[in-house]
Formats: structure tokens, C-alpha cells, sequence
């Protein structure tokens, strides 16, 4: 008898574009000097991405925006302010997220202030952070977005490829038009960390090696072929101030400043810009066809 072919390996490479550091800095230096490079480095690999978006962001920084435009790559939306928008997976002082009634006008807003800067509507979000939740997916529904990529493998476990997110509960299947797309985690990994972070892609490209982090990939997809799945779906995420140097020890802005853990700004630059070559390349020896969120959205079936 002859077995089922093994289905294609879909890559989602995802950039949160945001400022320097994440929420911590006002700065955009990574988006005006890494988007080029980074955007240089799809081209040579013919690869396509979705770039997600703060509001703020694009505002700034309208020409990061239109170089990703003009490289063919899609655009998404990742919140107005770089906020945590969802359930928060692990406390963060000082950072409380949205009430569940302030989703949606910050979701619409930040979708028009795109809109305003590049004439193109947002139909792929991902959240700051990975804190998604289902009032954010209940909000995106509304705005008539097709994806959500803020499903974070490695703390929930159970999604391993895209679904259509319940009403009642993202985490769950069910029968909603937006579609959900988990980023991918190493479950192979025993957890040592109590949200699992151990277990997640990032940033690990950078941190240790993109071949490190092709080890995660194969072991994943091991956990797939075990777990029968129809589809094989690996979502990234990256973001572009890791691919210009950021400083290291205390950022200082205003009256105060940041102190990221060493880890946070380890290698960007030079080192991260190579690591993502070398894992594209990578990526592409294991056979992947690299995809948008709307067109991995576009081929999952309604259960």
C-alpha cells in the first residue's frame, strides 16, 4: 500500500517591525539601516515574508515600510504602540496589558495608521510579545483579518500547525474565519524554565548559531511526522533591530533608561545578518517554500 507523500515544508518568516529593543527604547535605527540588509539577504535566497508593523513604527519610519512594499513582501499589523495587547504569559513590571474592551479601537487604529502610510490594508497581526488572546482574536475577526501568528508554541504545546481559533477560546479549534499560525518551539526540549521558554526559536539564530537553531528544526519536525500532521508549518520571528548593533550594558533615553539582559542584544549586527543566511540557506537544503501569513491562511480548510 502505498504511504501518504509528506507534505511540503511551509515557511512563515515573520519580522516585527518595532523599535530598537523591543518596547524598551523609542528608538527605530534598527528599521532605517537593517530593513535594506535584511531585505537583500529574501532577495538572494528568493525568499517572501510578512513584515508586521507597530502603527508607531510605520508613522516614524514610512520608508522601511515601502522598501518592504516594493520587495513583494506582505504587510501586517503587530499593535499601535508595541503594547502587550493580549493575556500576558509571564509577568513584565511595569508593562499591564490591554483591557479586553481597549482591543479592538487599538487594533483598528494601528490598522489605519498602515493603511494611511501605504495604502494597503493589514489582514496579518501578530502580538507583541506572542500574548495573544481570544478577545484579540475576536477583535481581529471583526477587522476582517484572514491571520494571527501569536500563538507561542512553546508555553501552550498543544496547536502544531495553522487552525481555525474558537470563539470562546483561542487556544482551541473552532470555526472562525481568522486563522491561527503557532510559532514554532523545540517540544523535544524538557522544560527548565515554568513558561517553557527554553523550548522557543528565539533568538537562538543569533545567540548561538543558525545551525543551533536548525537543530531545533529538525527535531520539530521529527515531532511532526510522529504526530501526523497534514501540514508542516514552521513560523519564525525576528525583528529587525537584532540585525543592526545594538548597545550593550544601559540604554539611556529621557530620565531614565534600560538594562536588557545580556542575551536581548547578544550578536545583532553583523553576526545575526550571517546567522540568517546561513538559515535560510538552511532551510532551503530541507526543502521549504517560503510563504506569506495571508496564503498560509488562505489554504487552511474550515474543520
Amino acid at each position: 500500500m502505498a504511504t501518504d507523500p509528506t507534505p511540503p515544508l511551509e515557511v512563515l518568516l515573520g519580522f516585527d517591525m518595532e523599535t530598537d529593543v523591543g518596547s524598551w527604547t523609542p528608538f527605530h535605527e534598527g528599521l532605517r539601516h537593517a530593513t535594506p540588509k535584511v531585505l537583500e539577504i529574501f532577495r538572494k535566497h528568493g525568499a517572501t515574508g510578512t513584515f508586521y508593523f507597530v502603527g508607531l513604527s510605520a508613522r516614524e519610519v514610512p520608508e522601511s515600510l515601502h522598501q518592504v512594499m516594493e520587495a513583494g513582501h506582505e504587510i501586517g499589523s503587530h499593535s499601535l504602540y508595541h503594547e502587550s495587547v493580549g493575556e500576558a504569559i509571564f509577568p513584565i513590571p511595569g508593562v499591564h496589558p490591554l483591557l479586553p474592551h481597549e482591543v479592538k479601537p487599538r487594533l483598528e487604529l494601528n490598522t489605519r495608521w498602515i493603511e494611511e502610510v501605504c495604502g494597503v490594508t493589514p489582514v496579518s497581526f501578530r502580538a507583541p510579545r506572542l500574548f495573544g488572546s481570544t478577545a484579540v482574536c475576536n477583535a481581529l475577526e471583526e477587522l476582517g483579518y484572514v491571520s494571527d501568528a501569536s500563538y507561542p508554541m512553546y508555553h501552550f504545546e498543544e496547536r502544531l500547525e495553522p487552525y481555525r481559533p474558537s470563539a470562546d477560546d483561542w487556544t482551541q479549534p473552532g470555526r472562525m474565519r481568522l486563522v491561527e499560525i503557532p510559532n514554532f518551539a523545540d517540544l523535544s526540549l524538557a522544560s527548565t524554565d515554568r513558561y517553557g521558554r527554553n523550548r522557543d526559536q528565539w533568538p537562538k539564530f543569533r545567540t548561538e548559531s543558525a545551525e543551533a537553531l536548525l537543530e531545533n528544526v529538525d527535531r520539530f519536525l521529527a515531532h511532526l511526522e510522529q504526530a501526523q500532521v497534514t501540514r508542516r508549518v514552521l513560523a519564525f520571528y525576528f525583528h529587525p533591530w537584532e540585525f543592526h548593533p545594538m548597545p550593550e550594558g544601559l540604554i539611556h533615553f529621557g530620565e531614565g533608561g534600560v538594562l536588557p539582559d545580556p542575551f536581548i542584544v547578544k550578536n545583532c549586527g553583523d553576526v545575526a545578518l550571517r546567522e540568517f543566511d546561513h538559515l535560510l540557506a538552511g532551510l532551503k537544503a530541507r526543502g521549504a517554500v517560503f510563504r506569506t501569513a495571508a496564503s498560509i491562511a488562505a489554504a487552511t480548510p474550515i474543520s
